[in-house]
């Protein structure tokens, strides 16, 4: 059985941040960081190359299969800002219906800025995920 490829790394979350090309996508992902580092009191570690993720938890699916992810997240991409939301969307369907422009696949939303959507409804939407990702799994820190 493979290992999971999202890892923590020893890499700078704040190079990665300050390699951002776009001043605006640079701000937004700053933005971003702060308001996870608010919402989780958790410090940023680089996932990967590319992904800046604030605390971890352990799983284990039916299947034996087990390791470690972080509890929340985002990168910035080429077509856009991913963040990830651990436990979905189902819960916040109608909510994610007044946040803005955006995509979102099982548990990524995908943004083109920040200024299009409503933060309040995205700290929610941050928040009760959390709180789901604390209910069903262990966490790490």
């Amino acid at each position: 059985m493979s290992g999971n490829k999202t890892v923590p790394t020893e890499l700078s979350v704040s190079e990665y941040l300050n390699s951002i090309e776009h001043p605006q996508r640079k701000q937004d992902c700053w933005d971003i960081h702060d308001l996870m580092k608010k919402i989780t009191g958790k410090e940023s570690k680089m996932w990967g190359h590319s992904i800046v993720g604030f605390g971890t938890y352990h799983y284990k699916y039916e299947s034996g299969r087990e390791g470690i992810m972080l509890t929340t997240g985002f990168s910035n991409r080429k077509q856009a800002i991913t963040l990830y939301i651990m436990d979905g969307f189902k819960r916040h369907k109608e909510l994610l219906e007044k946040i803005g422009p955006h995509k979102r696949g099982k548990s990524c939303f995908y943004i083109k800025k920040l200024s299009d959507i409503d933060i309040e409804v995205l700290s929610f939407v941050i928040s009760e995920s959390l709180k789901a990702v604390e209910k069903k799994y262990t966490i790490i820190d």
